[in-house]
């Protein structure tokens, strides 16, 4: 059996989805979230092989949750299912670890042939959304790259270290982590550790 979580805040998208993939010999339902970081503590525990992502959720959209998500190094493959399909919304999922980006009003059939495939490992498009992101990987500039230490401050950054932990964890000064943290600004083109984290993990480098 394929293990699904599905993540969405609407009750009736959830139970929608849940009779529709129930109804699939193959396919079973072991979660619900209506939030990204309830989603988030599902997976952890309750490991599900696909999970269907909604992007629009209360505490912050679904694209930072599968960051989040595949930072911990949780294995389940995650769809984004929306019914937005902007060029940004695709690239940013895609980058953060996102396995497929599907559209909702997909028939029940391809929707439990994608999560198939996605638990098989492959990557699920929707021919919409793989034809954006095409023209935004050809017309995108080349991504700035981080050192391995520039990377390693960042994710204690991101875990709400202060310059002082940070220091102590990566047995550096202060003033060095200061430093690293500047370069990573530069090169990111922002002004403070929110907007660095932020951009490092749409990047995917985090």
């Amino acid at each position: 059996m394929i293990r699904i979580l599905i993540a969405d805040d609407h009750p009736v998208v959830r139970e929608g989805l849940r009779g529709m993939l129930g109804a699939e010999p193959d396919l079973t339902v072991v979660g619900e979230a209506a939030s990204g970081p309830r989603a988030e503590a599902l997976c952890a525990s309750l490991h599900p092989d696909v999970v269907l992502m909604d992007l629009r959720m209360p505490d912050g959209d679904g694209v930072e949750s599968i960051a989040r998500m595949t930072a911990a190094g949780l294995p389940s493959r995650v769809i984004v299912l929306t019914t937005y399909e902007t060029d940004g919304d695709i690239l940013r999922a895609v980058e953060a670890g996102a396995a497929g980006y599907l559209l909702k009003d997909m028939p029940r059939a391809e929707l439990a042939g994608a999560v198939r495939s996605a638990a098989r490992g492959e990557t699920v498009l929707a021919p919409s959304v793989a034809a954006r992101l095409m023209d935004q990987l050809r017309d995108r500039p080349e991504r700035p790259r981080l050192s391995e230490r520039e990377t390693a401050v960042l994710r204690l950054v991101a875990e709400g270290c202060t310059n002082a932990e940070i220091g102590r964890r990566l047995f550096i000064g202060e003033s060095t982590v200061k430093t690293h943290l500047l370069r990573a600004f530069g090169k990111l083109g922002v002004d403070d550790r929110t907007a660095a984290v932020t951009s490092a993990m749409r990047l995917g480098l985090l």
